[in-house]
């Protein structure tokens, strides 16, 4: 099952016909995800959010494993996509991110990210997820976003 598209004032994402990400979708007007990344976005059968991306030779730290800025730049991806239902059309700000590094992955792992909202106020939402691959968990984490009007948004 494919939801909606998440529809937040800064973002733009477009939905991917074919190739390896055939079905997924990513943002188009985000500079650093796509540099960063790219990353990808789906929801899965039940209406869940999963977020991934193939790690690269760019992404590996000088001991050849993914580098924890990466990490931390995917799960920020992922919150902001694990939040849609709860930013609905407003934009937000990460106003506070705390995660914990349990492992690494070499090149061409698939990492993912699945999570939820712990809770949605009217202008905070309170996110935690966990960052896995094929060979277990690599990362946890929380996060607070702050709803937001960005000037010269994307409407």
């Amino acid at each position: 099952m494919q939801a909606l598209l998440p529809k937040a004032a800064s973002g733009v994402m477009k939905r991917l016909e074919d190739g390896p990400w055939a079905s997924w979708s990513t943002w188009t007007n985000d500079p650093f995800s796509i540099e960063a990344g790219p990353y990808y976005a789906r929801w899965d059968e039940a209406g869940e959010p999963v977020c991934a991306f193939r790690a690269e030779a760019k992404h590996m730290n000088s001991s050849g494993g993914l580098h924890g800025g990466c990490m931390m730049a995917f799960a920020d991806f992922a919150i902001f996509i694990l939040s849609w239902k709860a930013l609905g059309e407003d934009s937000a700000v990460t106003a506070s991110f705390s995660g914990d590094f349990l492992g690494s992955v070499t090149p061409g792992a698939l990492v993912e990210c699945r999570g939820e909202i712990v809770k949605a106020g009217r202008s905070m939402i309170f996110v935690r997820g966990l960052v896995t691959s094929e060979t277990g968990p690599i990362m946890s984490f929380q996060s607070v976003l702050k709803k937001t009007r960005m000037p010269g948004a994307v409407a």
